[in-house]
């Protein structure tokens, strides 16, 4: 009250005081008072709104739990009664005698009789030689639910397509009297989908029913599907879970809660009303009881007293300098000349520069700028931006954040992250588009740009023009700048996969960042889903001060060997610098290749995927494919980086793909994009599933003797131009060639390859064989070609 001037009564000696704050406060309160009055009832009936947007949101979004929760327990109830009906039917005595008796018929019509709904039933010898010959027709799910039975020693369901109509096939191992056998019977989805379509979904929501990457039934707003995984809940017991999404929830000021926001809102608005019933009434009349006592000169009085004014024109020169202030000639502005940058930097799927000569915060900007006239072309707004350790990444992000803004796309800005955060954040966020500011392995004092538009990684001709934009300047300038806003994702990064994968084994892992960005978010996902971390140099620090964050170097992996050793852990994981590349020791020191961890992956997706198409680049060895093709996937070679290998997986629709310098892509349960750390916590799932230890399961897969990558610096420091003319002279007896990235000969016995370096200016080597014979028979061909072409090459085999 006292600030509106109303205070209690004063003494009669305190008059002039009492005056003089008359004569100000309330007048001036009185003025400013509806201003106030209006921004408090604004502020308040937007918190009010917001607030109650916000608690329809959260509603929706716990309904959407509740029924996403009804339909698991409906489809869990579906698959464990039919599991017990034929639990029960194979445990009968009928079914066992006919079976003793060799008699498949009789012990078919036991698990047919009084079935209702029963559409198939077979009995297989367990080679299944009969469904293996019959393939595609046969059906890749019905093999896979009956592989997985055998695998399992029991019961196992599984959704499959016979004809245009899905079924629920359910398999089962039996001993038959000349071996181990399997059941394999079909039934109609109704109950299941009823399941599904029975809890009350509510509105502007979406559930689904998944199997893998597909879905069996979908309910709702489809438009919000690419959003379902991060609400999935898995179906215990099966490959099936049921996926659900919402829309953003609504924003509310200071970012309250919805009740907050209300209380908030009710309290403004009950102030607002205070002020204006109450307050305004008693300013208006203490301002007109003192008018007599404080009323100065009328402004009739200060006219006369005020002395006459010289109305006479006076001449003014006008001169266009003056002109130009009034506004009445346009100021013409010089043309904006092209702008030299190094074409170089602009990367076969990248950007990659160095520090303080090819890139700075203005290069940044200029690209920043591109890339949001690029989105602005395709209509889309918003933008990930995120950035690893260097030293130079604040201010790469400054520059870059700036060109994006200018362009008015609006950025999302999640400071410090790996760069598969930021590829998730494409996904987690909406946006669809992103830029990892990173120098990926590249020494300390380079950076980079990753780029993501309209959710696919730019490479090739669409890096280039981005370059052609800032030569040409065409460049958008926006009349408004977009907005920034800052959000930090790990949390929901690391609770996405945690509520995915969760290993029973207490792994014992050792995890070295290489004091890359990894080093926060690796081993908390791992810890998250349960193993046993030790963290080695996972303090981030763009100097790189231990060893360069490079995995697909054995020898930055000593000190990990150590460790691993030294705590007999029960492996060593390792990061690259912007943690989406993986690299793998184990205790006895040795590394494994990621040619041989993807034939890990490759049987772990064929399992709930038979047929699918794993995408592997030309430098991984010659048995993967063959280990592909064994259990029931199609391999498919392509060229090497990052971009190139995505941008086949969405055209062959590939589950899978992975590349020799560590990079995997996982599109069953993952978005597609390469992320070591994700990688990192499906072998630890694969290694819990297995129970064998580590070292037993990688002594397993197909081996041989191979090289680590070989790189030679290239004569002019052109690769390309190199690999070109060693194309064109080469001759190799008996060998067939792959040319579709460098030269790959390929032998019965092995394999060499050499390609230009889309990063650095070396030329790229690698050789595989079955025997050390026939890897020095290859070396030493590859060898006297190499030096035919130029004897200046530095060969180190």
């Amino acid at each position: 009250m006292a600030l509106f001037g109303l205070g209690g009564k004063k003494d009669e000696g305190d008059g002039d005081e009492v005056r003089r704050k008359l004569q100000i406060d309330p007048a001036q309160a009185a003025r400013s008072l509806p201003l106030l009055v209006a921004l408090l009832l604004a502020l308040g009936v937007w918190c009010l709104f917001a607030g109650g947007l916000r608690l329809r949101d959260d509603a929706r979004h716990q309904n959407l739990e509740m029924a996403r929760d009804d339909a698991v327990s409906a489809v869990r109830r579906t698959l464990n009664d039919e599991r017990q009906q034929l639990a029960k039917r194979l445990a009968s005595e009928g079914f066992k005698t006919a079976l003793a008796a060799d008699d498949h018929a009789a012990a078919l019509a036991v698990l047919k009789k009084d079935w209702e709904g029963l559409k198939r039933a077979e009995l297989w010898p367990a080679d299944m030689n009969a469904l293996y010959d019959g393939l595609p027709g046969k059906g890749f799910g019905t093999l896979a639910v009956s592989e997985a039975a055998l695998l399992e020693g029991k019961p196992q369901a599984r959704i499959v397509r016979n004809g245009s109509e899905q079924q629920l096939a359910l398999a089962a191992p039996v001993n038959g009297k000349v071996g181990p056998m399997v059941v394999y019977l079909e039934l109609p989805l109704t109950r299941m989908l009823s399941g599904v379509e029975g809890p009350v979904v509510p509105e502007k929501t979406y559930l689904a029913l998944r199997q893998g990457s597909r879905s069996v039934i979908e309910r709702g707003d489809t438009a919000l599907n690419n959003a379902a995984e991060a609400m999935a809940a898995k179906v215990p017991d099966s490959d099936l879970r049921i996926a659900a999404s919402v829309p953003d929830p609504a924003a509310t000021p200071f970012q309250l809660g919805g009740m907050a926001s209300v209380g908030l809102g009710s309290i403004l608005v009950l102030l607002a009303a205070w002020l204006w019933v109450i307050v305004r009434p008693r300013l208006l009349g203490r301002r007109g009881g003192v008018a007599a006592e404080v009323e100065g000169p009328t402004l009739a009085e200060l006219q006369i007293e005020a002395p006459p004014v010289d109305r006479r024109p006076v001449p003014v020169e006008t001169t266009e300098a003056h002109e130009r202030l009034l506004g009445d000639i346009e100021p013409e502005l010089p043309p904006r000349g092209p702008v030299v940058i190094d074409h170089r930097i602009f990367r076969a799927y990248d950007i990659r520069g160095q520090i303080g000569l090819s890139l700075d915060a203005g290069v940044a900007e200029l690209i920043g700028q591109a890339i949001g006239s690029l989105m602005a072309d395709q209509g889309l707004e918003d933008i990930v931006v995120g950035r690893d350790g260097r030293l130079s990444g604040p201010e790469l992000a400054q520059g870059l954040i700036t060109g994006l803004r200018k362009a008015g796309r609006n950025v999302i800005d999640i400071g410090m992250a790996p760069t598969p955060v930021v590829y998730f954040g494409c996904y987690h966020l909406r946006t669809g588009c992103g830029v990892s500011i990173t120098g990926s392995h590249n020494p300390p004092d380079y950076n980079g740009f990753k780029i993501v538009v309209g959710g696919e990684t730019l490479s090739g001709k669409a890096i280039t023009d981005l370059h052609a934009r800032i030569a040409d300047d065409r460049l958008l300038d926006a009349d408004v700048p977009g907005a920034l806003n800052e959000r930090s994702i790990g949390n929901e990064y690391v609770q996405r996969i945690a509520s995915d994968i969760q290993i029973g084994q207490r792994l014992k892992v050792v995890v070295d960042a290489g004091n890359g960005v990894a080093g926060v978010l690796g081993p908390r996902v791992l810890e998250a889903i349960g193993a046993d971390v030790t963290p080695l140099f996972c303090e981030i620090d763009g100097n790189f001060p231990n060893h360069h964050p490079d995995p697909s170097e054995p020898h930055n992996l000593e000190a990990l060997v150590q460790m691993v050793q030294r705590l007999d852990a029960d492996l060593g994981i390792a990061f690259d610098g912007d943690g989406d590349r993986l690299g793998v020791v184990t205790k006895s020191g040795k590394y494994i290749f990621p040619d041989r961890l993807l034939m890990l992956f490759a049987a772990d997706v064929l399992e709930r995927n038979p047929g699918a198409v794993i995408v592997y680049d030309v430098k991984c060895t010659g048995r993967l494919p063959a280990h592909i093709l064994r259990h029931g996937g199609s391999p498919l070679m392509w060229k090497t980086g990052h971009s190139l290998i995505k941008a086949k997986m969405r055209e062959t629709e590939a589950e899978l793909a992975g590349e020799m310098s560590g990079h995997f892509f996982f599109a069953e349960r993952w978005f597609g994009f390469d992320d070591g750390i994700y990688a990192a916590a499906r072998l630890l799932e694969i290694l819990d599933a297995g129970g064998q230890p580590a070292e037993d399961v990688f002594e397993a897969l197909p081996d041989g003797v191979s090289t680590a990558e070989i790189k030679v610096p290239a004569p002019d420091d052109d690769p390309h131009g190199f690999v070109d003319r060693f194309r064109i002279m080469a001759s190799f007896e008996g060998a067939r060639q792959t040319s579709i990235d460098g030269i790959r000969m390929d032998w019965a016995d092995g394999w060499g390859l050499v390609r230009a370096s889309n990063t650095t200016p070396v030329l790229v080597m690698r050789f595989d064989a079955d025997s050390p014979q026939a890897l020095a028979r290859i070396q030493k061909l590859f060898r006297e070609q190499l030096l035919a072409l130029d004897p200046t090459l530095e060969l180190p085999f």
